[in-house]
C-alpha cells in the first residue's frame, strides 16, 4: 500500500531497516546494527554510569544507565526509561541518544533499563525487571539526588506497553507513587483487531505481522494473543480499572497499527477521571520520532520534553 508520509519523512522510508521478527537472534543483531550506526550523542553536562541493580526476587540483577545532568537540580526529577524493540529487542545501546537528550532537556535523573525480552524470558519478566528498578530508584533518592515525589515513566512502542503496565502494578501493589507517565506509539492490545491494526500491514517499523509475533513471543507458549485469560498488566488496554493512575501524556501516528489503541488508552483514561493529554501526529509512521531530518519529527521531541517539564 502507498502511504501519504509527511514530505520529509518519505524520502527515508526506503533506508529503513527491516524488523523481521521470524527469527529473534537475527533481528536482534539487525538493531545491534542500528545501534552501531546511529550518532553519538553529546554527553556535555551529563554523568552516564552503567550498572546493575537488584532483580525480581529469584531472578538476575537488571542492568540499567544511569544519565545525571550536572551540575544537577538538588533534587531532581527522576525518569525511568523503557525502550521499544517488539519485546524482542533493543538494549541500552538503541536508545542512549533518546535518553541522553531527555536527561539534558529536561533536566532529569534518566534511568534506562535493559530489561530481559522475549521469546526467552515471556511475560512477566520484562514488567517485573522494571518494577524491580522502580522500587530500587524509590528507595535510592537520596544516592542519586532526586526528588521522590516527582518519578515519571518513559516507553516507546513495546516499552510504552511495559509503562502502562507497570503504572497498574505499581498502583495495585502500593508501590512508589508516580507523578506521570508517558506512553510514546505504546503497544497495548494482544487482541489486534482494532482499525488501524487491521490496515497497517506494510507499514515501516512495526505493522500487522510484527505485532502478531511481538505478541505470541511476549505472551509465552501457555496464553495466546487475543485469549480472555490474557493479563491486563501484560496487554494494558484490557484493565478495567484505569482510576488512580498517574497523569498521561500519550503520543500517537496515523499511519500506525498501534495508533487506535493510543487514542483510544487516552480516551479511557481520561473517562478514569485521570489528567490526560493525547497527540496525533499526522503524515506519521511507528518511529517517525528518530527521522531526526524531519521538522514533524523534531516537534515530536520538542513535545516530549515540554510534557515532561510541565508534568514533573
Amino acid at each position: 500500500m502507498t502511504y501519504p508520509f509527511d514530505a520529509e519523512l518519505a524520502p527515508c522510508v526506503p533506508m529503513l531497516p527491516i524488523l523481521d521478527l521470524r527469527d529473534p537472534a537475527a533481528a536482534r543483531e539487525v538493531g545491534r546494527a542500528i545501534a552501531a550506526q546511529l550518532p553519538q550523542p553529546d554527553l556535555t553536562g551529563l554523568t552516564v554510569l552503567d550498572r546493575t541493580v537488584p532483580g525480581p526476587p529469584g531472578a538476575p540483577a537488571v542492568p540499567v544507565r544511569i544519565y545525571t545532568p550536572q551540575p544537577a537540580a538538588a533534587p531532581a526529577p527522576a525518569v525511568l526509561h523503557l525502550h521499544g524493540g517488539g519485546f524482542v529487542l533493543g538494549d541500552l545501546a538503541l536508545e542512549h541518544a533518546d535518553a541522553a537528550a531527555f536527561a539534558t532537556g529536561i533536566g532529569a535523573v534518566v534511568i534506562a533499563v535493559d530489561y530481559r525480552l522475549a521469546p526467552e524470558e515471556p511475560f512477566p519478566a520484562a514488567l517485573e525487571d522494571c518494577y524491580a528498578v522502580l522500587c530500587w530508584l524509590a528507595g535510592n533518592t537520596d544516592e542519586l539526588g532526586v526528588d521522590p515525589t516527582r518519578l515519571g515513566l518513559y516507553g516507546r512502542s513495546s516499552g510504552g506497553g511495559i509503562a502502562a503496565g507497570l503504572t497498574l502494578l505499581t498502583r495495585d501493589r502500593g508501590g512508589p507513587p508516580l507523578a506521570m507517565q508517558y506512553l510514546d506509539v505504546p503497544v497495548l492490545d494482544d487482541q489486534l483487531d482494532s482499525v488501524s491494526m487491521r490496515a497497517y500491514v506494510d507499514t515501516p517499523i512495526w505493522n500487522r505481522p510484527s505485532a502478531e509475533l511481538g505478541w505470541a513471543y511476549y505472551l509465552g507458549d501457555d496464553v495466546k494473543p487475543g485469549d480472555p485469560s490474557v493479563s491486563p498488566y501484560a496487554a494494558p488496554a484490557r484493565a478495567e480499572d484505569l482510576a488512580g493512575l498517574p497523569p498521561a501524556f500519550i503520543s500517537s501516528c496515523q499511519f500506525d497499527p498501534v495508533r487506535d489503541e493510543g487514542m483510544h488508552y487516552a480516551q479511557r483514561l481520561a473517562q478514569a477521571g485521570v489528567p490526560t493529554e493525547a497527540h496525533l501526529y499526522p503524515a506519521t509512521f511507528h518511529g517517525s520520532a528518530l527521522v531526526t531530518e524531519a521538522a514533524v519529527s523534531r516537534r515530536m521531541q520538542q513535545d516530549a520534553v515540554a510534557a515532561f517539564r510541565r508534568m514533573l
